[in-house]
């Protein structure tokens, strides 16, 4: 990333989201910092669930990263860091973003990565701001899974609705994946990228970069969550501000990101 940032690791905390978040409040952030663990005992993913994670076979890291907008204009910021992610994959590996597409990965509105409807890894974003005159604070995590889908997906003991995937999927067999900090790193270089520009423009921007890999763009799905009643419609992709647009009846309706769980309809 930048030369500002800073970046920490640490063998083992409760979870890396809530380190920074509480130093966000307590505000001693000054400028972009990464913080990785080997371990997190206590990971954070949306709605309060817990992110379990295998150390020796998940990446587990957060973000935290100063914006010049209000928290109102940062709607779409999950879906940017999805592609940020798949871009740092791709630098990762050695890859292209087509090939990438071509072996079946996809972004799940609003916060997920798929391989082939299964789940890749999360973005969990936490912050805003403590008064109009400071910068917006944003605490952006991502858990990814590296190895061991199997194990990992019967570790969750059937909790997942969709089924674990992991990075070595999408390398030749016995080809051994890139060491973890190198991962990181590649990661961390292209979320400056994506923030950047971002913080610059806005998610409109990358709206139709999105619509790529909108995992059910044209399918029936299922909104549910926060304790509303179900909503059901055809996934129209998304608007500019990232709010996911549904079809019902010849209806356009606008679902913006919260505690909702996007399901396919059979």
């Amino acid at each position: 990333m930048s030369p500002n940032c800073i970046l920490e690791r640490v063998a083992t905390t409760k979870s890396t989201n809530e380190d920074l978040v509480v130093r966000w409040r307590a505000g001693e952030l000054i400028g972009p910092i990464a913080r990785i663990a080997h371990e997190q005992t206590a990971g954070k993913g949306r709605a309060g669930r817990v992110w379990l994670s295998k150390p020796e076979d998940t990446l587990c890291f957060s973000l935290a990263y100063p914006f010049h907008k209000r928290p109102s204009d940062l709607s779409g910021l999950s879906l940017v860091i999805g592609l940020a992610v798949i871009t740092g994959i791709a630098a990762a590996l050695g890859t292209s973003e087509a090939a990438l597409h071509q072996q079946g990965m996809r972004l799940k509105w609003p916060n997920d990565l798929l391989i082939n409807n299964a789940k890749l890894g999360g973005i969990l974003i936490e912050g805003g701001q403590t008064n109009s005159s400071s910068p917006t604070w944003m605490v952006i995590g991502l858990g990814l899974n590296l190895h061991n889908a199997a194990l990992i997906e019967q570790s969750l003991g059937g909790h997942s609705s969709f089924g674990v995937a992991s990075l070595d999927q999408l390398i030749p067999h016995k080809t051994m994946i890139p060491d973890t900090e190198f991962i990181w790193l590649k990661l961390i270089e292209s979320f400056e990228k994506y923030l950047s520009e971002f913080d610059q423009y806005g998610f409109g921007y990358f709206k139709n970069a999105w619509a790529k890999w909108d995992a059910f763009k044209g399918l029936s799905v299922c909104i549910s969550g926060a304790g509303k009643e179900s909503i059901i419609g055809i996934s129209e992709g998304v608007d500019d501000t990232g709010a996911l647009i549904l079809n019902q009846h010849d209806q356009l309706v606008a679902i913006h990101a919260g505690d909702v769980s996007l399901r396919v309809q059979p």
